[in-house]
């Protein structure tokens, strides 16, 4: 492996100039570097106590951010959890951690506490970090980074290769990381996930203040790393693939009652539920309703390769669906807090329609601007809410005052606060 990439940190931003690349890729005049071998090695899985014990005394004597990373099995086994560990500090070396075989790493976390975690995409990793107690009290978001500074492409990939010069091989993210043992090339590609990400860290920062925007990041990793873990999602059956088809509440029901029964069957089986019975099998027994076992064995999804049995739990299902009186039934719609979809707005409140389109386009023109998406510049909610409801005397201090209110950081009520008056201010046509 040549000693190139340990350099990187001063090759920071070498392709752009120190500017966002327009397209996300390295320059023409200097072709980058395949990274094919963790500068170290492959280090060993940590699977016993022992051993984790000498990987957090090393971490806790490193020194600097550390680069944190975890890969699941997404479509392969139950839920979210994390079936590796990666992490990266100098002084430390490269750590792949097995938490299957060490399901607490809370003294990691410990350990790391006060340290600043470098992660991609951070709100991806965090709940299944935490689920092993690794919670870091600061953070710096890679991605978002990526974002706030007007890169076009930000997956991690794309970033290392325009910010630093090297191409990462990607081949492995969506593999089963549940099996045992981990392929060597699995392993190779989840080191290299870390090796470069302090160094990817160190070269957006310096774009960031160059750009003006490093407090802006710094308030949104703050922001981030203090949120409470989400609340669980209110009826997550209705989010199955292709319920927009499903319009009775009787139909409503058997989805109800066969995603429950799929989770159940997954839970149990610690598989993807995907894997049990698909959205689309669900949806179609539902605009169904089958009166038995042969009417449901003629539907797409329920064909020759389900067993009987199978057959009998799923029809069970749609029986105790059929058999719901009218009140215990699901309403069509989730109770919805906040203003109704824009699409009515025209009809139930002109004058707000007319604030929401002067808004869009307002803060669309800003983050043009500002060279980052609108979504990270202000939540679309917020928009609506504030234009939906705004305060009753619309001037800048009332503006801020309901933009914080609804969580917008600092930063975001500096710059969005201007536009959103002007257009709160905006009479109907």
């Amino acid at each position: 492996m040549t000693d190139a990439h340990d350099t990187a940190a001063d090759s920071s931003l070498r392709t752009t100039g120190g500017a966002p690349p327009d397209d996300g890729g390295s320059s023409a005049t200097e072709a980058p570097i395949p990274l094919l071998e963790p500068r170290e090695g492959i280090p060993p899985v940590i699977a016993d106590e022992t051993a984790l014990a000498r990987v957090i005394a090393a971490f806790e004597a490193g020194s600097g951010p550390v680069a944190v990373d975890a890969e699941r099995a997404s479509g392969y086994r139950y839920g979210q959890r994390a079936y590796l560990v990666q992490l990266r500090r100098e002084g430390a070396g490269t750590a792949l951690i097995d938490p299957v075989a060490c399901p607490d790493l809370s003294a990691l976390g410990d350990a790391l506490s006060g340290v600043e975690w470098v992660l991609h995409a951070a709100t991806q990793d965090l709940p299944c970090l935490r689920e092993i107690g690794m919670v870091p009290t600061r953070l710096f978001d890679t991605e978002l980074a990526g974002r706030l500074a007007g890169f076009p492409r930000v997956g991690l990939g794309a970033m290392v290769e325009s910010v630093l010069g090297f191409v990462l091989e990607k081949g492995h993210s969506a593999v089963d990381w549940s099996t045992r043992p981990l392929p060597e090339p699995w392993l190779r590609y989840a080191a290299l996930d870390v090796e470069l990400l302090v160094d990817l860290r160190d070269a957006l920062e310096k774009e960031l203040d160059r750009q003006g925007k490093l407090e802006w990041a710094r308030q949104e990793f703050d922001a981030i790393a203090s949120a409470p873990p989400p609340e669980p999602r209110k009826d997550p059956w209705r989010r199955t693939s292709g319920m927009h088809k499903v319009r009775r509440r009787r139909q409503l029901a058997v989805v109800r009652e066969l995603w429950q029964t799929r989770d159940r069957i997954a839970q149990r089986r610690d598989v993807s539920p995907g894997k049990v019975l698909g959205d689309a099998a669900i949806v179609e027994a539902a605009l169904a309703v089958p009166a038995n076992v042969h009417a449901l064995a003629a539907l797409n999804g329920f064909g020759h390769r389900v067993g009987k049995r199978q057959l009998e739990q799923w029809q069970a299902a749609v029986d105790r669906a059929k058999a719901l009186s009218e009140a215990q039934l699901p309403q069509p719609g989730q109770s919805v807090t906040g203003p109704p979809p824009p699409r009515a707005w025209a009809d139930k409140d002109p004058a707000a329609a007319a604030r929401l389109s002067a808004a869009r386009a307002g803060v669309s023109a800003l983050a043009e601007q500002l060279s980052m998406p609108q979504e990270n510049l202000i939540t679309p909610d917020t928009v609506r809410r504030v234009c939906w409801e705004p305060p009753a005397v619309v001037d800048a201090e009332s503006v801020a005052a309901a933009l914080a209110g609804h969580g917008a950081r600092p930063w975001q009520v500096e710059q969005v606060t201007p536009v959103l008056v002007e257009a709160l201010s905006v009479k109907e046509a």
